[in-house]
């Protein structure tokens, strides 16, 4: 009889764990994060493009919620430049000199050198990007693009828990040039950086860390965190995607650009987005980002106890 028990305790607890394994398949298009049969994420490798135009790679898309769908879209009809979650910047200069202009993919290219998995203790996965950017408004002797930035950005990828699903990023940027700065748009919303384009439901809510926020034309206020969830009123679970933004990031925080509709929902660095920063050719520049892909509302899910372990982590 004991035998019995003890071997139906060790199949329940093999089955627990199987059930919280996140898998990572690097393939030559793209990384795709799954946890069983559950798609979560795809990093995209391979360059992809509309018709010949807004050639993009180095971004994620899609993100599936907890259910299975899609949370993110590319090439949006308004805006065929956005796509899914990206980091990216209208301003890049060397000194007076005016380069690329990733945001809008203008005279901008990223060349992906590596991508590989790092080893972690515990059921998360981690993959790790080198990438290049380039322009062709800075050339090498030989009239080739000379890089100008190296990046290497890191996902983790935790498994589920209950009625959530964290994931980290982490972007490293490196000048490759003395004198480089980089900014957002040169006007009054001043938009730039960590952004993602969410597909937008009707009904979706804003919610930051002292509670509802109304979006505006121009930055608002929300320390740590903003969430956005939808099905409010309507049949069927309440669903929603939230920002975290680590403390350590550089420069003034905290500032967000929000769009109800027909936009991407953008954690802005650096603040004011017009005034371009530098990029150290020694130290590089470090920013952090915790994606929470959540059923329920910011109500059921406690965000901001979320918010607190992830600034004690490392990546």
């Amino acid at each position: 009889m004991y035998r019995i028990i003890i071997f139906i305790y060790f199949i329940s607890l093999a089955n627990l764990i199987n059930a919280q394994k996140v898998e990572v398949r690097i393939h030559e298009d793209a990384v795709y994060f799954v946890e069983n049969k559950d798609s979560i994420l795809a990093y995209q490798i391979a360059e992809k493009s509309l018709n010949g135009a807004f050639n993009r790679t180095n971004y994620i898309h899609p993100i599936y919620g907890l259910d299975g769908q899609k949370l993110t879209e590319d090439f949006p009809a308004d805006h065929p430049h956005h796509r899914g979650v990206f980091w990216a910047w209208r301003q890049l200069y060397i000194g007076d000199k005016r380069l690329g202009n990733s945001w809008e993919i203008k005279d901008f290219y990223w060349e992906i050198s590596s991508v590989k998995e790092l080893k972690v203790l515990g059921n998360a996965k981690i993959i790790q990007s080198k990438v290049l950017w380039k322009t062709n408004k800075w050339l090498d002797s030989d009239g080739k693009k000379k890089p100008v930035v190296k990046e290497i950005t890191t996902i983790k990828v935790y498994p589920r828990e209950n009625d959530y699903r964290q994931i980290d990023i982490q972007i490293s940027l490196l000048a490759l040039e003395k004198n480089m700065r980089i900014g957002g748009s040169e006007n009054d919303k001043g938009y730039g950086g960590f952004s993602c384009r969410v597909l937008f439901p009707e009904d979706i809510h804003f919610t930051g860390s002292k509670g509802t926020i109304e979006p505006n034309k121009f930055p608002v206020k929300s320390i740590g965190w903003m969430d956005f969830s939808w099905g409010y009123g309507k049949i069927g679970p309440q669903a929603g995607l939230s920002i975290l933004c680590h403390p350590d990031n550089p420069g003034a925080q905290d500032y967000w650009i929000l769009r109800a509709k027909g936009s991407m929902q953008n954690a802005v660095y650096p603040f004011p987005g017009a005034t371009s920063v530098p990029l150290s050719n020694k130290q590089p520049t470090i920013l952090r980002y915790r994606l929470l892909v959540h059923q329920g509302n910011s109500e059921t899910i406690d965000i901001n106890k979320v918010y607190a372990d992830y600034i004690k982590t490392n990546i």
